[in-house]
């Protein structure tokens, strides 16, 4: 895709979300189902996985671990932002690969110790970007993919999250 091709496809939304910023609003979803051996199958309208334990809570390692799949959009949103943004800028980028590694003590999630705080304790975001773009060119470019990672953002900035329950039989 073009830099020409992606404003083009871009502008017409953009301008709606100027004069109408209430249709830029949009809730996203995924759903799940709790199955046997502690896994829960995720439905997003995409595709289905099925998350379970971690090995090293005592999964086999056969279904996806939630975490793993955290890395995985951080991954997914970064990447696609990275091409976005280059594409916009007339950024030159042959191929980039994205990686993301996080530090999870398993002591909190299992109880182990009240001390370890449950969840990564640190994500790091490596792009190896395959690019003759001057060294200004790629600090935008990073910077730029930075501001505008859904998931990134997300995790830099936490959002408010609410916890609801209903009981459906008893």
């Amino acid at each position: 895709m073009t830099a020409d091709e992606l404003r083009s496809l871009q502008a017409p939304l953009k301008a709606r979300y100027r004069e109408h910023p209430e249709t830029a609003l949009v809730t996203l979803q995924a759903e799940g189902q709790v199955g046997k051996n502690i896994t829960c199958k995720i439905e997003t309208g995409k595709a289905g996985v099925e998350a379970g334990l971690h090995p090293a809570t005592g999964g086999d390692g056969q279904s996806a671990c939630s975490a793993d799949m955290l890395l995985e959009a951080l991954v997914g949103c970064a990447g696609v932002t990275l091409r976005a943004v280059a594409t916009a800028l007339g950024i030159p980028l042959r191929g980039a690969r994205i990686r993301a590694e996080g530090d999870l003590d398993f002591r909190g999630t299992l109880g182990v110790s009240k001390d370890v705080p449950v969840g990564f304790k640190e994500i790091r975001l490596n792009f190896n970007l395959d690019t003759d773009a001057s060294e200004e060119q790629l600090v935008t470019l990073i910077r730029l993919t930075e501001r505008y990672c859904v998931v990134y953002q997300t995790l830099s900035h936490p959002a408010n999250i609410s916890v609801l329950h209903h009981v459906i039989s008893r």
